[in-house]
């Protein structure tokens, strides 16, 4: 039986008011359409997190084999449904990111703190689906979603979210096998090991901007100096915040 094919691309919703979203019940139809193995394709920038929870149950469950392959972006709830995959391949070229699940709230503080209560469920969810696949600490992966981080194919394998990097399948001249070599039809040639990865993290570049700001102008110096490198005028300083005051809420946000 020919292995079917299933694309998700665009922002995952409840309902597609433009016929531009993908929804539960259109990935259901075409999902239940036919048996067999299936490849899904993915290219997603994510959406509402409860339309993936139904995508990514709808996968897990599927009968026959599940093979995701990540051939753009793989972001917020797209990379949920994307660990539904038995086997999860990315493109060299493309990209995976988490973070934490976000809400717009109105209301008193009580209607404030439901909100708050509501999305660390919502993130304890998630994290179950990333835990299955990567084998990653819950405390690991918390903090890779606090710092919302962006994977490129080689981290993505390195941290487990992904299980190998598609090859470009490219035709070869046939040769005659020289003497003394076995014969090597039907053996699948593998990438060699990527020699670097990369992870972005929103707040390691933000610490780092703070960081770099503590260093030059952390230290005790003349009222004088400072004026001069931060070109302040004399009567700004009358008013202003004193170095120890910055440097405190300089902490405090990279926290």
């Amino acid at each position: 039986m020919t292995e079917r094919i299933l694309e998700l691309n665009g922002t995952i919703a409840e309902e597609s008011w433009f016929d531009d979203d993908v929804t539960p019940q259109l990935f259901k139809d075409e999902l239940n359409s036919g048996t067999g193995d299936i490849t899904v394709w993915i290219n997603s920038p994510g959406g509402d997190c409860v339309a993936a929870a139904q995508i990514y149950n709808m996968l897990s469950n599927y009968k026959g084999k599940v093979t995701v392959k990540i051939d753009g972006i793989a972001a917020s709830a797209a990379s949920v449904i994307a660990m539904a995959g038995d086997t999860v391949l990315v493109s060299p070229v493309s990209m995976l990111m988490i973070h934490n699940p976000a809400t717009i709230a109105w209301g008193d503080h009580a209607e404030m703190q439901k909100a708050i209560d509501m999305l660390s469920e919502v993130k304890e969810s998630i994290i179950n689906a990333y835990v299955l696949k990567t084998g990653l600490s819950r405390p690991k992966l918390s903090h890779l979603m606090d710092a919302e981080t962006w994977m490129d194919a080689n981290k993505a394998v390195e941290l487990g979210f992904a299980d190998e990097i598609m090859a470009r399948a490219k035709a070869e001249p046939e040769k005659e096998p020289e003497e003394g070599e076995g014969d090597t039809d039907g053996e699948e040639k593998k990438l060699p090991p990527p020699a670097s990865s990369m992870l972005y993290s929103r707040r390691a570049v933000t610490n780092a901007l703070l960081n770099k700001m503590a260093a030059k102008y952390g230290g005790e110096k003349p009222k004088a100096d400072i004026q001069a490198q931060a070109k302040i005028p004399a009567a700004d300083t009358e008013t202003g915040r004193s170095v120890d005051a910055l440097m405190e809420r300089l902490n405090l946000l990279k926290r």
